[in-house]
């Protein structure tokens, strides 16, 4: 009987081994996910990129630091904002060369281009059109001022001057009329949103005249 008694004890400790030993893989594949999930857990956040340029307020004068920029122009060139450093700039921001209201803007301007230049101002029109096309504007209209290619409109947005437009009912992203004046401190004394294009060349000139 004691025979008996062993083998039935074998038997057991035999059947309940497999429990045993799966019971013990599971445990062990759990701790390397568990561990992962903690290293996970630990891991910093990224840090969001910064902005390449930080655009002021949509109005005003508030008198911030204009943002720097460095852009195409109708010669052929790279003109930055710091090239015009301790001098008055007129910035203004059209959307479209060869169109009736921008036209009429870049005569208007350059109609007044001495009074403007008496004032210790220098003009700079920048649009989202190319290089090459700013130079035939130009040249048909023979303005003697440059024309800047912001073609990613990164600048426009930089100022303020990109957009929601509607139009017939249409809602849509644009470039929007605007004319920034900056000081020879590098510094935006006077904006002018939404510009209406008749007459605002004298509006300029009497802002330049307040400063």
């Amino acid at each position: 009987m004691a025979t008996s008694y062993r083998t039935k004890a074998n038997a057991t400790a035999t059947k309940k081994t497999p429990t045993t030993k799966k019971a013990a893989a599971t445990k062990k594949a759990a701790a390397p996910a568990k561990k992962a999930a903690a290293t996970k857990k630990a891991a910093p956040a990224k840090k969001a990129a910064a902005p390449a340029m930080a655009a002021p307020a949509a109005s005003g004068s508030g008198g911030e630091v204009a943002p720097a920029f460095t852009l195409p122009s109708d010669e052929g060139k790279d003109v930055s904002l710091a090239d015009f450093a301790g001098r008055r700039v007129v910035l203004y921001f059209y959307p479209k060369d060869n169109t009736p209201g921008c036209t009429r803007q870049a005569c208007a301007f350059q109609d007044n281009l001495a009074a403007l230049k008496k004032k210790g101002a220098v003009v700079l029109g920048v649009s989202r059109d190319s290089a090459k096309t700013h130079a035939g504007f130009k040249a048909k209209y023979n303005l003697g001022f440059p024309l800047l290619a912001d073609t990613d409109g990164a600048v426009h947005r930089a100022y303020g001057a990109w957009g929601t437009k509607t139009n017939y009912g249409r809602t849509f992203e644009g470039a929007l009329r605007t004319t920034v004046l900056i000081d020879e401190q590098g510094r935006i004394t006077k904006r002018f949103p939404n510009v209406k294009v008749d007459g605002h060349a004298d509006q300029v000139l009497a802002a330049l005249a307040a400063l």
